[in-house]
């Protein structure tokens, strides 16, 4: 395992190390954070949080499957000390389990994640949403974003970040991983990883003007909740296809819905954002703009 001080940079496998919690007393597991991010910023991704979340989920409960989570980010978790997660086990039966799951910096809490888990059974019936028909992963263009051992491309977006590049309000990702984890519990910490990196940019481009490059700039953004539905059995040899719809912004919030598609066409997890886009206050400018939610 590769350990905070060894980190060098961010990869897949330092990545996968950091989602490993591990336990810390009864229904307590630690995790570390990692460093900080190429743009120097001291907050930790909400969806890095998720992802540790997920694998304390499952090993709390190893005779289940993570089926869904839900995540309300109320603080920052910074950089540095280790994250803490309590959990709360509302139920535990033969078929399903409960658990909220109070994650916690420093002695405060600063976020909160309900999970289910069940045994999963055979099918009494089965559909799901078809993969979008779009380009493919050779086709479409460079989404930037390094990170060791992964490849992101976007479909017919040059720069996600832009206030001048305007389009649907919808963002189609395509991600290639490697290493591919092989434990259930780190795949879907891998898959939910990355279910908050486009949300805000899918809204900000129905508008002209607006982009995410003004971030904490001019412009107060954060991701404030995020829930992930985990369709069985989720596993993926290639790429991954992220499909995003903002389908409501207004009031300082906005609201996108997702689904993850493999290469081959099966779904494998839904997801949903509530990200805060609002003017930047006066009194926020006194704050670091590396340190900002």
């Amino acid at each position: 395992m590769t350990t905070e001080s060894e980190q060098t940079h961010w990869s897949v496998a330092g990545l996968l190390d950091l989602f490993d919690a591990r336990p810390d007393g009864p229904d307590r597991f630690i995790a570390d954070t990692g460093i900080a991010g190429e743009d120097e910023r001291q907050v930790v991704e909400g969806t890095q949080v998720l992802a540790q979340v997920i694998v304390a989920a499952a090993k709390r409960f190893p005779e289940k499957s993570v089926r869904s989570v839900h995540a309300v980010f109320a603080r920052a978790v910074l950089v540095g000390p280790p994250v803490e997660f309590d959990f709360d086990v509302v139920a535990e039966g033969r078929s399903t389990a409960t658990a909220v799951v109070n994650v916690s910096q420093n002695g405060r809490r600063a976020i909160t994640v309900t999970t289910l888990l069940d045994v999963p059974t055979d099918d009494v019936i089965r559909h799901h949403l078809p993969r979008p028909e779009v380009t493919a992963p050779a086709h479409a263009n460079d989404g930037g974003m390094p990170m060791g051992g992964r490849e992101l491309r976007l479909v017919d977006v040059l720069d996600v970040n832009s206030p001048d590049e305007v389009g649907p309000p919808e963002l189609f990702a395509w991600l290639h991983y490697d290493p591919i984890p092989t434990r259930d519990d780190l795949a879907k910490a891998l898959v939910a990883y990355f279910t908050g990196h486009l949300g805000i940019s899918t809204t900000m481009r129905a508008h002209k003007g607006i982009g995410t490059a003004q971030s904490h700039l001019t412009v107060s953004t954060a991701p404030m909740t995020i829930t992930v539905s985990f369709h069985e059995p989720v596993s993926w040899t290639g790429w991954l296809l992220y499909t995003h719809e903002s389908t409501q912004v207004g009031a300082g919030m906005s609201y996108v819905r997702g689904a993850v598609h493999t290469e081959e066409g099966e779904l494998i997890a839904s997801f949903a954002q509530d990200a805060l886009i609002r003017p930047l206050r006066t009194t926020d400018t006194a704050i670091k703009t590396e340190a900002r939610l």
